[in-house]
């Protein structure tokens, strides 16, 4: 059995799940293997919408297959596109969304997440996240180019004003420096 402390996916979805509602518009910004998809499909119920972006045309099939095993496809919007571009196929506010950084596993590692691109889909999500919202990026550091992109994240993130956003950082004290660890950011109100 997963244990909820070890597994920072388990641990953000424990998270999200205090927030999400059926009927919730909610993004998952870099689909992957479609886990963060399938999870969110299930939380909105067959009210809700996921949106789903990835550039790679393997995490989208991945996301895809994943997501018609479990009869859940009907609730997503799969969009083979950057995050970065999330505003250009979605106006409604939504209520949570979920960045895995890094790159796609058993993929071309080359592919991979940008501290530029990451940084302007940041800027969009906090725009259209509905207060009482919230945003979960784990961060991947131990690539190349992934200690640029985790200090770009973070400067980015600490200039949020308090009065508007809570912005939490969960790490591993006891594990490598390059281990995942999780931003937490909370749009106030709502």
């Amino acid at each position: 059995m997963n244990n909820i402390f070890s597994n920072i996916n388990l641990f953000t979805h424990n998270i999200l799940q205090a927030v999400i509602k059926s009927g919730d518009h909610v993004l998952d910004a870099t689909a992957g293997n479609g886990h963060d998809t399938l999870f969110l499909a299930k939380s909105v119920g067959s009210q809700g919408i996921v949106y789903s972006f990835d550039i790679q045309e393997t995490a989208i099939f991945n996301t895809s297959a994943l997501l018609s095993e479990h009869h859940l496809l009907e609730r997503v919007r799969i969009i083979h596109d950057g995050h970065e571009n999330m505003v250009k196929y979605i106006s409604k506010g939504l209520k949570a969304v979920i960045f895995n950084l890094g790159y796609l596993p058993k993929s071309d590692h080359q592919v991979k997440t940008l501290p530029e691109t990451t940084v302007i889909a940041l800027g969009q999500a906090l725009d259209i996240l509905l207060p009482g919202g919230l945003i979960t990026v784990t961060i991947y550091s131990g690539h190349e180019s992934g200690e640029s992109e985790k200090k770009a994240v973070e400067e980015y993130l600490k200039n949020l004003d308090k009065t508007k956003w809570d912005v939490l950082i969960w790490s591993f004290l006891n594990r490598i420096p390059t281990a995942p660890f999780l931003i937490v950011i909370h749009r106030r109100g709502g």
